[in-house]
């Protein structure tokens, strides 16, 4: 089965053709990076206009580059949630025009799903694993039991990771995104030259949720306060004592996690997932079987939409043309310990 997915949830614009959920016939992503970096962020009216200026021939490319006609294509999958709801609309109002232009099915897909799903792409991996999801608009550690049957153990109460990350590059000037800039100068920087405060929530009835604003307010309104006795205030020393208290949070989660459930597959995605830090950390465990994706499907793409869809394709689901964009996150079952 040929499954067309299309991806426009934020700035990216994007169309793949995957096969059977794992085979990438094509992936095709418009950037808009360069649009945004005068802003330092996402500018939701700018993202939604150019949506509606790239999508065809983004659509036209990923034909192209699978080596496929439009007849080809067995099905039509499309991000409807969550995002930015203006971007959202561009893609959903044409995979609708395309479903029914080509009669072919239409499944909208959860972008936050996707994302858990990515690094199948990659290789066959097994059930259950836990799932960090990481971006500049969500934190999430889950129990992952199937491609679509997902527990949300731990999200963030206030700031995502990757917007702690983007807010801090913001005020110091590093440019956008945040995240590769911060990454970028932690290199060469000291981690320890600053001692950044770790939220603690595990205390409570919540204990794998994530805060990330307390440590955001710290760099941004009191670094010197956490400056330690003999080391050197420089931009690159505070962004390599940021990036390890930012991931280190992360880190002891999942740590904590793996040794509760005794389960010791862990996949990651989103755009921090290609934090070299991170990678670095979990990549090091022994005994733990760690999928991180290719750095091209850390970020929005719509390879993982058509892989995720594939598997509710294949058992019957369709969603009816009146399909809507809905900007929130869908309530995935929450477990407490």
């Amino acid at each position: 089965m040929k499954v067309l997915g299309i991806e426009s949830s934020c700035d990216e614009c994007a169309v793949a053709l995957v096969e059977n959920g794992s085979k990438i016939l094509s992936s095709v992503i418009h950037s808009q990076i360069s649009a945004h970096r005068p802003f330092d962020g996402v500018v939701p009216e700018l993202a939604s206009r150019l949506h509606v200026e790239t999508i065809v021939p983004v659509y036209r490319q990923a034909l192209k580059e699978a080596g496929v006609t439009s007849r080809e294509i067995d099905a039509i999958a499309v991000t409807n949630r969550p995002g930015l709801i203006g971007s959202l609309l561009v893609g959903v109002s044409f995979a609708k025009a395309l479903s029914f232009s080509l009669g072919k099915p239409l499944l909208g897909v959860d972008h936050i799903l996707a994302h858990l799903y990515a690094p199948h792409l990659e290789g066959k991996l097994e059930y259950p694993h836990i799932g960090l999801l990481v971006s500049g608009g969500h934190t999430l550690i889950t129990m992952v039991r199937s491609f679509d049957e997902v527990e949300v153990l731990g999200t963030t109460i206030d700031d995502a990771v990757g917007e702690a990350f983007d807010k801090v590059a913001k005020h110091y000037g590093l440019g956008y995104p945040g995240g590769e800039a911060v990454d970028d100068l932690s290199r060469s920087g000291d981690p320890l030259a600053y001692k950044f405060p770790h939220s603690r929530l595990d205390k409570g009835n919540h204990p794998w949720d994530f805060s990330y604003s307390g440590l955001k307010t710290a760099v941004i309104n009191q670094s010197e306060k956490f400056l330690q006795p003999g080391k050197v205030a420089s931009l690159e020393n505070l962004c390599a004592s940021f990036q390890k208290a930012a991931i280190d949070v992360l880190w002891n989660k999942i740590r904590l996690l793996v040794v509760s459930t005794g389960v010791r597959r862990v996949v990651a995605g989103g755009g921090v997932a290609a934090n070299s830090y991170l990678r670095s950390l979990v990549n090091a465990q022994p005994g733990w079987n760690v999928y991180f994706p290719s750095l091209a499907l850390c970020s929005d793409n719509a390879a993982m939409i058509a892989g995720w869809a594939w598997g509710a394709l294949s058992r019957g689901d369709r969603s009816p043309l009146d399909l809507n964009a809905e900007s929130r996150v869908a309530r995935f079952k929450r477990k407490y310990p």
